[in-house]
């Protein structure tokens, strides 16, 4: 009588189980992330964010920073993202002038770097982690060629890497931004776009990521890659056969930050999101990709990166360069679109 019994109540409890289950599953909030982080940072950040937020699952949208910032704007009148994770600061100073995004103070940004996040005391961008550039310098096409390991962006001038040189096309990539950015800033307009008509001549392509150059490099394709310290890095410890040079004038750099849109119907979700991105726990996975962190006291040294890289670090003025980028970008292309490589 009791197995008669217990056989049709366990068939009950186990379909109420599974009922609860889909239910608990429709329930979840999904947030659509707009986000220009690396392909292979994503899979990481987004399973540590949703084991601490299961009631939130992220659907991501990821391209290069240019990219994704321009479809954002085009996005304006109809808006798609409720949050970015991984941008550019400049990008989202942008975004921000558009009147996009929703000012908002995430738990522990009291903790959070002074020049990696919206000065305001309600920002409308926290930063995560800084990225810099990088040269990428393959050493065994270098003997096969002969060409001189460079130390500085003036070495990239010479005749000799004529056709060698690949960098990122700072309309599609925001390490290519950052690296022009920079040499405005530091050189001064007319001795920096010089400086970039002397670079253009040995230029082979300008490519759509902040990625390629290096992994390029890596290939063997062109012996050297403009690119920034994550890839470098990465390219390295896989295993190619480059030198990383950090050139001695100095580095260009931007900060990949966190931001919430206006229009976001799921504005509790996006919080939740902007205050998990700066707990320690979301600066210990940036640590294994970048050198410099929003919270300095979880920073760790990357294997191939200098300890002391801060100080390499040019003067970056944020709000010049997210001013200035239209125009930065319209004379860049008169100058130098002809050896861009085809779009996809």
């Amino acid at each position: 009588m009791r197995q008669k019994f217990l056989k049709p109540l366990c068939a009950v409890l186990g379909l109420s189980a599974v009922m609860l289950g889909q239910a608990w599953a429709q329930g979840k909030t999904e947030l659509l992330v707009y986000s220009a982080l690396e392909a292979d940072q994503i899979k990481a950040y987004k399973a540590a964010f949703e084991a601490d937020n299961p009631s939130i699952e992220l659907k991501f949208v990821r391209e290069s920073t240019g990219i994704i910032t321009a479809r954002l704007l085009a996005e304006k009148a109809n808006p798609q993202a409720d949050a970015v994770w991984g941008l550019a600061a400049t990008s989202l100073m942008l975004l921000d002038k558009e009147g996009m995004l929703q000012p908002y103070a995430p738990k522990g940004l009291e903790q959070v770097r002074a020049n990696m996040r919206d000065p305001r005391a309600q920002p409308t961008w926290v930063g995560m982690d800084l990225w810099s550039s990088a040269v990428c310098f393959n050493t065994v096409e270098a003997e096969k060629r002969k060409l001189p390991k460079p130390s500085s962006w003036a070495d990239l001038t010479q005749p000799v890497y004529k056709g060698t040189v690949t960098m990122p096309h700072p309309a599609s990539s925001g390490t290519g931004f950052l690296m022009v950015s920079a040499w405005l800033q530091s050189m001064g307009e007319a001795k920096g776009w010089a400086f970039m008509d002397a670079l253009h001549q040995n230029i082979g392509s300008y490519t759509h990521s902040g990625s390629k150059p290096c992994r390029q490099a890596g290939a063997g394709e062109f012996p050297v890659g403009l690119s920034f310290d994550y890839r470098a890095n990465k390219t390295k410890k896989d295993g190619a056969p480059i030198d990383i040079v950090f050139p001695k004038e100095g580095l260009g750099w931007d900060v990949e930050a966190t931001a919430i849109f206006k229009t976001s119907k799921k504005q509790d979700a996006a919080k939740a999101l902007a205050d998990w991105a700066v707990t320690k726990k979301a600066n210990e996975l940036y640590a294994g990709n970048f050198a410099v962190l929003a919270l300095p006291q979880v920073q760790e040294r990357l294997e191939f990166v200098p300890s002391d890289i801060e100080k390499l670090l040019v003067k970056n003025d944020f709000n010049w360069a997210a001013s200035n980028r239209d125009r930065i970008l319209t004379e860049w292309a008169k100058r130098y679109e002809g050896k861009a490589e085809p779009k996809k």
